[in-house]
């Protein structure tokens, strides 16, 4: 028997946190977005290396994404129930774990930056420009994965609005020393991508400083510095359970996406150029079903964390149809900014003629991206059923998508546009799967104790 939900407090729910998350979302693709445009009026080769040198960022995020997403997972059916003393537990598990891993893609920043620059291409301009930019931007990263526990944390405890504003504050800040420093605004010398790493650390720390200081609010939860080294072990247990099964579609995901960037960028320097300005866009249009991503999880697990089982399965239904209807409207929408977007940079003939193709391939793309991100990362992840996105990515992604684009780009020499396509099948391919998994309903599940 289906489970009746109330459509007006439903939609009052999802876009109460949809749309400060989406917001963050296109404020944070805005920089990216940022450094292509305003390198891009400055030389290709520029913004090649910034987009190149930032799948080391993206690589790190993979696996803070993990942690930050278990502790979602977690934390959002704990204040489901009303716990919140062991939400704190897991403010301090993550920022433990998150730690870490910024500390180690620091190190190899700082340390081995043009090793890091020669697994995505070979051409040694792009290989100095990127390597000063790397030293510089490490520093950011360093700060990242604290700050990302802080803002995950407000999310998950009806704080949305706050981690949107500093967000929000962090990017426009981005943006403007972007301009004072890549342009040499001010009398400032014309840093260039040297400039947009500074621009990307000096962010960072305003956004690290903002979390701290609205985190003294008394409805907030802080993390507890006394203990930060002391956990707990059935905690722990089952924050692994959540995490493992993450980290593996995490880094599945995040090398084959790494993977995809370093293959277009091998061949030639106009396929990466616009594969750059590609990604660019799209990022930024993934913003409305990232919103909608995060919010499915913290409501489908809040009503499962309060033993409403039904009403979060009600849920569940209702965000995978609205994950279509994102889709199909995003498909339109890259279309229409086709034009649009090929004249925004200075690019060759070739890399516009790729970019056109490119931005054509990835519309359709988008509707397996919009309703797999709802459908896996909000809804199966909220309750639980995380492993389901490791087995999906390394079957399609790394059982056809890369070895296929490997073998097009390596071996039968074939167009940009074919091995581009192939690089966009994954999504796309594993839509029947995902609707079938989605079916059996095991992700209707109380995972608090």
């Amino acid at each position: 028997m289906n489970t009746q939900i109330d459509s007006k407090q439903f939609y009052r729910r999802l876009a109460s946190l949809a749309l400060p998350i989406a917001f963050q979302s296109l404020m944070l693709a805005s920089v990216a977005a940022g450094d292509a445009l305003m390198l891009g009026r400055i030389a290709q080769e520029e913004m090649t290396a910034v987009s190149l040198a930032t799948q080391i960022q993206f690589v790190q995020n993979m696996f803070i994404m993990a942690v930050t997403a278990a502790g979602s997972i977690l934390g959002a059916q704990y204040f489901g129930k009303g716990d919140r003393e062991t939400v704190r537990k897991l403010f301090n598990l993550i920022l433990r774990f998150s730690g870490m891993i910024s500390l180690l893609f620091f190190a190899a920043c700082e340390l081995v930056p043009g090793a890091l620059m020669h697994i995505f291409t070979h051409d040694e301009p792009l290989i100095v420009i990127g390597s000063a930019y790397l030293r510089i931007a490490g520093w950011s990263y360093l700060l990242t994965g604290v700050s990302q526990c802080y803002l995950t944390m407000m999310k998950v405890t009806d704080h949305v609005e706050a981690s949107a504003a500093i967000s929000t504050t962090a990017v426009v800040g981005n943006i403007v020393l972007n301009a004072v420093f890549i342009f040499g605004l001010f009398g400032l010398p014309a840093m260039n991508a040297r400039g947009a790493a500074l621009a990307t650390t000096l962010a960072r720390f305003i956004e690290l400083a903002l979390c701290v200081w609205f985190s003294r609010g008394e409805r907030y939860v802080r993390p507890d510095w006394r203990r930060i080294f002391k956990g707990e072990r059935q905690l722990t247990r089952d924050f692994g359970r959540q995490c493992l099964p993450l980290l593996g579609g995490s880094l599945f995901w995040g090398v084959g996406f790494t993977s995809y960037t370093a293959i277009m960028g091998h061949m030639g320097a106009d396929a990466a150029a616009a594969n750059s300005v590609a990604a660019v866009v799209r990022d930024l249009i993934c913003c409305v079903c990232n919103g909608i991503g995060s919010a499915a999880g913290i409501m489908v697990g809040n009503e499962l964390g309060a033993g409403k089982l039904e009403t979060g399965k009600a849920y569940g239904i209702k965000l995978k149809n609205i994950s279509w209807v994102i889709g199909f409207g995003s498909t339109a929408l890259v279309l229409a900014l086709t034009p649009f977007v090929v004249r925004m940079v200075i690019l060759t003939d070739d890399a516009q003629k790729y970019l056109t193709g490119m931005m054509v391939i990835m519309a359709f793309y988008m509707i397996g991206r919009c309703v797999n991100t709802v459908t896996i990362n909000g809804v199966l992840d909220g309750g639980g059923d995380t492993i389901f996105d490791m087995y999906s990515l390394a079957v399609c992604m790394w059982g056809i998508a890369i070895p296929l684009a490997l073998l097009g780009a390596f071996v039968f020499h074939w167009h940009v546009f074919a091995v581009y396509a192939c690089t966009c099948l994954d999504e796309v391919g594993k839509i029947p799967w995902v609707m079938a998994r989605f079916r059996k309903y095991k992700w209707v599940q109380d995972l608090t104790r």
